[in-house]
C-alpha cells in the first residue's frame, strides 16, 4: 500500500503541472463535445487530433487522448437523456430510461445521477488499474515469445468475435491489416517487402495516416450522406442533484455497474458498449419492479452509465501492462505512444513511470473535471446540436490536412489520407468494420516479431514453438472462441449488437 501511495503521488506530481492540467482539461472538453455530437466518435477524433500532439510531452499527449476517450462516454449521456439522441453507442441503453425521466420533468436528476455514477465508477476503475498494473506487468515479463504470440492471437480473436457484424468480414479486415503491417523493410534483413518498387512504402504505413483516413475522413463522408436532422432542444428541467431517495435507489446499480464495467473493459472488444448493455440487463433482472424499466427507472441510468465509464478506463489495462491494445481506440493510443518513442508493455512502468502513473491519476482528475465543469455547461453542449453539419465538416477536414502535413511535411501523406478515407467509406458501404484492420496493422508487426523470436528459440521447429503448455492452451481457447461464435444463437446476438451500436 505504501508503494501504491508513492506511485500515485508521483502521478499527481506529473498531472498537476500547468501544461498537463490544461491538456487533461482540453481532452475532457473535446471528449464531451464529440460525445454530444452524434456521428463523430472518439476514434475519429483521436485519429484527427493525434498529429497535433507530436510536439508535446509524451505524458501530456496520452493524458489528452485518454481524456477524449472517457470524456466521450460522459458526453453521450447528455443528448441521450435530453433529446433521445445518443452521441455514443455506449449511451444507447441510457436513452431508454434517461429520456423517459426527461419527459417526466426529471431530466436534471437523470443527468446528475449519470455524472455521479460515472465519477464513482471512474474512481473505482482507476484504483483497479493502479492495483493490478504492477502484478500484471511482472507476469508479462515472464512470458515467452510463443506465449505472447498466442496471447495476441487470442486478443485479436476476442476483439473480432465480441464485436458486431459479420465474423468473416471482420476476419478479412483483420487479415488486410496484418498484411499492411508487413509492408516495408523486413525487421531482420532490412529488405523491402510488398513495396512494389515504391519508395513511399519503404517505411510502411503510418498508423496516423491510416486511422485519420479510415475513421476521420470516412466518418465525414458517411455523415454527409445522411440528411441532417436537428432535434428539438428544450430546457433542462429540475435540479441537477438527486435527493437521498434517488441516491439510495441508485447506490446498488452504481456499485454493480462499476464492478461489471471494470471487468468487461479488460476483455478485448467494445467494452464500454458491451458493459452498458450487460449492466442494464443485470439491473432489470435484480430489480424488485422490473416493469418500471423503460418508463423512467433511475437504476436504468445509473447502472449503464457507471459501467461504460469504468470500462472505458480499464480498457487501458491490456495496453499499458501487456502492450496489447484490446480495441481500435486503444490501438490508436498505443500507436501514439510508439510515435512518441514510448513502447507500451510490461516495461512501461519501469522505463516511463512518470507517463504511466501520470495517465492513471489523470483519469481520476479528468472524471472530477467532467463532473465539476460539464454539469453547468449542459445547456451549451446541447445547443451545439443546432449547428448544421455542413458548417462543421470543412473545419474538420482542414484540421486533418494541417495535422498530418505538420508531422513529416509530405504532400503524399495528405493524398494517402484521402485514399484511406475513400477505402473507409467503401468499407462502410460493404458493411466491413474498419476497426479490425487497425488492430491488425498495429499488432501485425508484434505478431511477426514474436513468431520470429519463438521460432529462433525453438530452432525453426513449429512443434517446439507450440509445445509450450501456455501457448497451446491460449491457441486452443482462440479456436474454441471462434467455433462458439459460429453457433447460430451467438451469431444472431452479434448482428443485433451491431444494429444497436
Amino acid at each position: 500500500m505504501t508503494d501504491l501511495a508513492h506511485h500515485l503521488l508521483l502521478g499527481f506530481s506529473v498531472v498537476l503541472s500547468v501544461e498537463n492540467l490544461m491538456l487533461c482539461l482540453i481532452g475532457c472538453l473535446v471528449g464531451t463535445l464529440i460525445g454530444v455530437l452524434p456521428g463523430i466518435g472518439p476514434l475519429a477524433t483521436i485519429a484527427i487530433l493525434m498529429p497535433l500532439t507530436y510536439n508535446s510531452d509524451p505524458a501530456g499527449a496520452i493524458i489528452m487522448l485518454a481524456g477524449i476517450y472517457y470524456g466521450s462516454q460522459y458526453g453521450g449521456s447528455t443528448t441521450a437523456i435530453l433529446v433521445n439522441m445518443p452521441g455514443e453507442s455506449s449511451s444507447v441503453v441510457t436513452a431508454l430510461d434517461g429520456h423517459a425521466m426527461a419527459r417526466q420533468g426529471k431530466a436534471g436528476k437523470a443527468l446528475g445521477i449519470a455524472a455521479i455514477g460515472s465519477f464513482i465508477a471512474g474512481t473505482f476503475a482507476t484504483l483497479v488499474l493502479a492495483g493490478i498494473a504492477i502484478p500484471l506487468s511482472k507476469l508479462a515479463l515472464s512470458l515467452t515469445a510463443g506465449n505472447y504470440f498466442a496471447l495476441m492471437v487470442l486478443g485479436l480473436t476476442l476483439a473480432i468475435v465480441v464485436g458486431g457484424g459479420s465474423l468473416l468480414k471482420a476476419f478479412c479486415a483483420l487479415l488486410i491489416g496484418v498484411v499492411m503491417a508487413l509492408v516495408g523493410a523486413d525487421q531482420i534483413t532490412g529488405e523491402p517487402r510488398l513495396t512494389f518498387g515504391t519508395q513511399v512504402l519503404y517505411d510502411g504505413f503510418d498508423i496516423a495516416v491510416v486511422a485519420m483516413g479510415l475513421f476521420g475522413i470516412a466518418e465525414i463522408l458517411r455523415n454527409l450522406e445522411t440528411p441532417e436532422s436537428r432535434p428539438f432542444v428544450g430546457d433542462v428541467v429540475g435540479g441537477l442533484l438527486p435527493n437521498k431517495q434517488d441516491m439510495k435507489a441508485s447506490a446498488g446499480a452504481i456499485a454493480r455497474g462499476s464492478i461489471l464495467g471494470s471487468l468487461v473493459g479488460i476483455v478485448p472488444g467494445n467494452g464500454a458498449t458491451l458493459s452498458s448493455f450487460a449492466s442494464y440487463a443485470l439491473e432489470k433482472r435484480v430489480a424488485r419492479h422490473p416493469e418500471e424499466f423503460g418508463k423512467g427507472a433511475i437504476q436504468g441510468v445509473a447502472g449503464p452509465e457507471s459501467a461504460n465509464n469504468a470500462a472505458a478506463q480499464t480498457t487501458f489495462v491490456p495496453l499499458l501492462t501487456l502492450g496489447l491494445p484490446s480495441t481500435a481506440t486503444m490501438a490508436l493510443i498505443g500507436g501514439a505512444m510508439t510515435l512518441h518513442g514510448v513502447v507500451p508493455g510490461p516495461q512501461l512502468i519501469q522505463m516511463h513511470p512518470d507517463l504511466f502513473w501520470g495517465v492513471v491519476t489523470s483519469m481520476w482528475l479528468g472524471n472530477l473535471m467532467l463532473v465539476v465543469i460539464n454539469l453547468p455547461l449542459i445547456g451549451i453542449w446541447v445547443r451545439l446540436l443546432k449547428v448544421p453539419y455542413h458548417l462543421l465538416f470543412p473545419a474538420i477536414v482542414l484540421i486533418c490536412c494541417i495535422g498530418i502535413y505538420s508531422v513529416n511535411s509530405r504532400p503524399t501523406d495528405i493524398l494517402m489520407v484521402a485514399a484511406f478515407g475513400a477505402i473507409g467509406y467503401l468499407f462502410y458501404k460493404l458493411k466491413f468494420e474498419p476497426a479490425p484492420l487497425l488492430l491488425g496493422l498495429v499488432l501485425g508487426g508484434m505478431l511477426e516479431d514474436s513468431l520470429h523470436r519463438g521460432l529462433i528459440l525453438s530452432r525453426g521447429s513449429i512443434w517446439g514453438f507450440l509445445a509450450d503448455p501456455m501457448t497451446l492452451v491460449l491457441l486452443l481457447i482462440s479456436v474454441i472462441v471462434v467455433a462458439s461464435a459460429l453457433s447460430p444463437s451467438i451469431s444472431r446476438r452479434r448482428h443485433v449488437l451491431a444494429e444497436e451500436g
